[in-house]
């Protein structure tokens, strides 16, 4: 099924080569099995993890439509879709899943066995287009809630259910190290009580989501980030947020000289895993989504010291995402302004380039109207 006949080109936003984006015209997908849908883009993310690939750090063959978070309107379906219906507005989560394998089944979709995200050069295009195709759709797609605008739900097909997920993942580690029970589902388990001191490090767009999560989880959050203007955003999602001098000092003061019973690095790079691995208490817990595509080296007799737990890896969205929906729900104001630039692809080259440099927040595409 389709509405109408789509046009055989579209503008996408094209990587050619590292630090090189320009829209182009290129072919307009079309359903290629029956399980697939096409997603009019009502808007698409720049996303900080895009950022690895512009600098040519995560090499994947080019050129390639980039982008992997995407808001909008069924416009085709499969013959074989059965959630999903031509005009349903969605939410298209980063990484397509087929919902069979042994990961999926328990729940772990970042390792499917046949898991693929969108623009990482694995057969799948990017989602920062006007037409994105989406294949095993019934898996793990969700349907727009009415009441948020869809630049706010872009934030549901990645970095809000990352934040939660690096957020919880640090907490259930906590509860099982402290000997306590566990119902199995995440949203009870992690927010039934707020305990224990957790800091963030690295207060970018994941960053925050990180902050707004674990202020439902734990007693106390800290933050820190290199950037001025990042400390004061994270202070608006309720963290204490703290320059690098100023923070191992007050987190200390807070735990009677232990150390942080959770730290949560969400930069993808090695100063901040061991910032984190610093600031956590012997026994305590370090939890990471950063995307590292460099190596890392630490002080092997300090971990031999701390004796630290570790959780370290990639969100299952469609695990997480009733938690982040909560959160979401719960600060719509705070969310409502965490888009910071709505803008059309002609300025992709120019804000990719603000972006890298950290000029610009969270940035999104805008290619539709319908509550943007």
């Amino acid at each position: 099924m389709t509405i109408g006949a789509l046009p055989e080109t579209m503008k996408a936003v094209v990587l050619e080569a590292p630090h090189k984006v320009a829209v182009k015209d290129v072919p307009t997908p079309k359903l290629e099995k029956p399980t697939d849908v096409i997603v009019q883009t009502t808007v698409a993310g720049l996303c900080g993890s895009d950022l690895h690939i512009y600098r040519g750090h995560l090499p994947i063959p080019l050129p390639i439509t980039i982008g992997h978070e995407v808001v909008g309107r069924i416009v085709q379906v499969g013959d074989e879709v059965k959630k999903w219906k031509v005009g349903d507005n969605v939410i298209v989560p980063f990484t397509a899943t087929c919902g069979d394998c042994f990961y999926c089944k328990k729940g772990l979709m970042a390792r499917c066995t046949t898991g693929i995200t969108f623009g990482t050069g694995r057969g799948l295009e990017g989602c920062q287009a006007e037409y994105v195709r989406v294949p095993t759709a019934d898996t793990f797609v969700f349907p727009q809630p009415d009441d948020i605008p869809a630049s706010t739900l872009l934030l549901m097909a990645d970095i809000l259910p990352t934040g939660y997920f690096v957020a919880s993942g640090g907490k259930r580690l906590l509860m099982e190290s402290l000997g306590q029970p566990m119902s199995g589902d995440i949203v009870k388990d992690v927010e039934a009580k707020k305990e224990g001191v957790c800091v963030v490090i690295g207060c970018g767009p994941v960053g925050l989501c990180a902050i707004s999560s674990a202020m439902r989880m734990f007693e106390k959050v800290f933050a820190t980030d290199l950037a001025p203007h990042r400390l004061e955003a994270a202070k608006r999602h309720g963290a204490i947020a703290l320059q690098d001098d100023e923070l191992k000092a007050a987190i200390m003061e807070a735990t009677d000289g232990r150390g942080a019973d959770v730290a949560l690095e969400v930069v993808g790079h090695a100063s901040a895993m061991t910032k984190a691995i610093e600031l956590a208490r012997p026994f305590g817990i370090v939890s990471s989504c950063g995307v590292h595509s460099e190596p890392i080296t630490s002080n092997g007799y300090m971990l031999f010291h701390k004796s630290l737990r570790f959780q370290w890896g990639q969100c299952s969205v469609p695990t997480y995402f009733p938690g982040a929906l909560g959160v979401l729900r719960d600060n719509k104001e705070i969310f409502a302004q965490f888009i910071e630039q709505k803008i059309d692809f002609a300025k992709a080259e120019e804000y990719y380039a603000l972006f890298e440099k950290n000029k610009v927040g969270k940035t999104v595409f805008v290619l539709g109207d319908e509550g943007v």
